[in-house]
């Protein structure tokens, strides 16, 4: 597929500096000595990314018990995600890739199928990172209403 780049477990995280929806400064390195997962998802309020942000809103305290931190990626508006987050009531950052960055960092940008058209477009595709910065896990094609149990069956 064009533009996925195959990050494989054991690699080391990607590098980046990227906005949230409130324009805070979200850099990976931040998160050095912390477990963190970072989710990329095709676009705010759409059936399955909806089912995907509450399933981890609903489970978010379980995540912050085992001292994971989240982050949601698309290549959405930060007002786009700022709609998102209100409706949805969702407590974690949504960074605003709109350069597609972060999202090409990681690989997940590349040719898509859906009904019969092609299209590029992102993969959604959820990277569990360790305390330094290596990547433990990465679901590709995550269950959207059930993925903290696929995250922390990793973590």
């Amino acid at each position: 597929m064009s533009g996925l780049k195959f990050l494989k477990v054991g690699d080391q995280a990607p590098s980046f500096t990227a906005l949230d929806q409130d324009g805070n400064t979200i850099k990976s390195d931040n998160f050095k000595g912390k477990k963190w997962v970072i989710y990329f998802y095709p676009k705010d309020q759409t059936p399955g990314c909806i089912a995907q942000a509450c399933n981890i809103r609903d489970n978010y305290q379980t995540l912050l018990d085992k001292n994971i931190s989240i982050i949601g990626v698309s290549a959405d508006s930060q007002k786009s995600h700022l709609n998102f987050i209100a409706k949805q009531q969702i407590p974690f950052p949504l960074i605003a890739d709109e350069d597609k960055s972060v999202i090409r960092a990681f690989g997940v940008w590349g040719e898509k199928k859906f009904m019969g058209k092609i299209y590029d477009g992102i993969h959604r595709t959820t990277f569990l990172i360790d305390e330094n910065n290596i990547i433990q896990g990465i679901i590709e094609k995550p269950k959207t209403k059930a993925h903290v149990e696929e995250i922390l069956e990793v973590f």
